[in-house]
């Protein structure tokens, strides 16, 4: 026999962020905690010097392939570290975008540098990377 009756179930649907409050690194030391804007800016330095898939502890998701751009042809590093940096940056939720993108060659070095958006307010982050 199936029953008749309905169950009442009600869910919570919203969504919230968790907190940012996180450890200090400085200097390969903790040195307190941080959070909001400075958290954000330290989870984009840990992310963005990261290669991706080199270390068991981290998932798939975490980090940045750069090495494979080695030897590459410059323009195309300009655009593949672009699309690569939005797609590792634009998974935390607590940053909203990631553009204004300039690039300078020097040498065997590219410069990159962007702004990146948050929920906490906007930072200007460079990352040098070898071609």
């Amino acid at each position: 026999m199936i029953p008749k009756s309905s169950i009442g179930i009600e869910l919570d649907t919203t969504e919230s962020i968790e907190t940012s409050r996180t450890y200090k690194l400085l200097d390969n030391k903790i040195q307190g905690y941080i959070d909001e804007l400075e958290a954000v800016r330290q989870a984009i330095y840990k992310v963005l010097n990261t290669e991706k898939y080199e270390y068991p502890i981290y998932s798939f998701n975490y980090g940045i392939e750069l090495e494979s751009l080695i030897g590459k042809d410059p323009v195309y590093v300009q655009i593949e570290l672009k699309r690569r940096v939005q797609e590792c940056l634009l998974q935390d939720e607590r940053i909203k975008s990631v553009d204004n993108f300039k690039f300078e060659i020097n040498g065997d070095k590219l410069l990159c540098t962007f702004d990146v958006t948050s929920i906490y307010g906007d930072l200007t982050i460079t990352k040098e990377v070898t071609i």
